[in-house]
């Protein structure tokens, strides 16, 4: 499900759960987890996907199996994943190795850095067209990103981009040739920040996150239940139900 290497003082954590890592329950937990020990072990932190696939974002098949109270949990817990990310007190940066729709792109938001691979892949985030709400704190980490006009046009229009536009529009930082090309990038942008006075990095790192970091401290049981009452909405369910059946049908 994960891949663990160290690259001297930097971690590289490669989701491996085939075959589109998308985030599922278990994979969720053991990514939190991961990350906390790295925050605790390393230097900094790289987080990347397979060849060809970041992630696919929420695992729907499974995800449609829990009920409300299941379904609580997971939103529980997927924002403590983020909430993690964001508050990870050394650098982290995303080598997006491909696809990253929804989820996937989700995941990247709340890290320091975003190197792309060039490549037939897409980036975005493409609730809308999956009949879902995005949560604020989400909408928030990508008007970080882009600015407000931007990310008010990809969430509303659920925009998946390519590399370039990707770039162009501030939703990642590099692009590099290839998947293992952006890993190689993501890990030498870390070696370079963790060249700098680290005390002074690491204080104005802090400050420049406060106000991400401080979203998540103001979360409250109501937010996560709002978005879990949009997924169980008769319409929510039925388009998710529909994308089901197209997935299993190209399978």
């Amino acid at each position: 499900m994960l891949q663990i290497t160290d690259h001297g003082a930097v971690r590289e954590l490669r989701m491996d759960r085939p075959p589109v890592n998308a985030f599922n329950p278990a994979l969720v937990r053991a990514l939190t987890a991961a990350v906390e020990q790295a925050g605790e072990e390393c230097q900094a932190l790289v987080l990347t996907g397979r060849p060809g696939m970041f992630s696919a974002g929420l695992d729907v098949p499974e995800l449609l199996t829990l009920d409300r109270a299941d379904m609580t949990q997971f939103w529980k817990a997927f924002f403590g994943l983020l909430a993690t990310l964001a508050k990870c007190p050394v650098p982290v940066a995303a080598a997006i190795t491909g696809h990253s729709p929804a989820g996937g792109a989700v995941v990247s938001l709340f890290c320091d850095y975003r190197v792309m691979s060039r490549g037939d892949f897409v980036l975005g985030l493409n609730e809308t067209r999956v009949g879902l709400v995005v949560p604020a704190i989400i909408k928030d980490a990508l008007v970080r990103l882009t600015g407000p006009h931007r990310a008010e046009r990809l969430i509303v229009g659920g925009e998946l981009l390519p590399p370039a536009v990707a770039l162009e529009a501030g939703m990642v930082d590099a692009l590099a040739d290839d998947p293992e090309a952006a890993v190689a990038a993501a890990l030498a942008w870390c070696e370079q920040i963790n060249a700098l006075p680290r005390r002074a990095m690491l204080g104005n790192r802090a400050m420049m996150r406060a106000a991400m970091c401080a979203q998540f401290d103001a979360l409250v049981a109501s937010d996560v239940e709002q978005f879990v009452r949009g997924w169980f909405e008769d319409s929510t369910q039925r388009v998710l139900h529909e994308l089901v059946a197209t997935l299993k049908a190209r399978a």
